[in-house]
């Protein structure tokens, strides 16, 4: 029988990239929260324990991604049924605690080209990208915690990369025209 793993601790080591993997799968803040309770409950209520604890990190990552696809059905269901009975919300109005509007503008808009960019890319690779930059994790890193060969990451990386310039680019030139 294998050994019992200290969920706890497993999750806490590996709390902040999977954070990133939710992150990445589905697109809002304040989402990522409500999908790792739930990843940390299916993790502690898993039927056949781990043979492997050296795998524990890529298990996490399919769990994180399952958890996150269930999260976004539900959030479309919840969306559909919304838009059914809503009504329209007043615009928003400026804040006025923002000190120069020109600057909060601008960065606000790269901000939303980036997120509209990353949504419009496949997940996979949206996840590797943020994995890369946001969390600064080596390949080696990378290929370890998602259970793939460092040169399977180096190519993921490329073609990603890849991906999101053509999309920024794109984006550039609609808002262009």
């Amino acid at each position: 029988m294998p050994p019992a793993i200290d969920w706890q601790a497993k999750l806490s080591e590996h709390d902040r990239w999977l954070r990133t993997i939710v992150f990445a799968r589905v697109g809002e803040a304040q989402a990522v929260d409500e999908v790792m309770q739930e990843v940390a409950l299916a993790a502690v209520r898993q039927a056949a324990p781990i043979a492997d604890v050296g795998k524990v990190a890529p298990w996490l990552y399919q769990l994180a991604v399952r958890q996150s696809l269930m999260y976004r059905r539900k959030c479309g269901r919840q969306r559909k049924l919304n838009d059914r009975f809503a009504e329209r919300q007043p615009p928003q109005t400026f804040d006025e605690g923002v000190p120069d509007p020109l600057s909060w503008l601008l960065a606000d808009e790269r901000k939303q080209m980036i997120r509209k960019a990353l949504q419009a890319i496949p997940r996979r690779d949206a996840e590797i990208l943020l994995l890369k930059y946001t969390e600064s994790w080596s390949y080696h890193q990378i290929a370890e915690h998602l259970g793939v060969s460092h040169s399977a990451v180096e190519s993921r990386l490329h073609r990603a990369r890849a991906k999101m310039r053509s999309e920024l680019l794109a984006r550039q030139l609609n808002e262009v025209d």
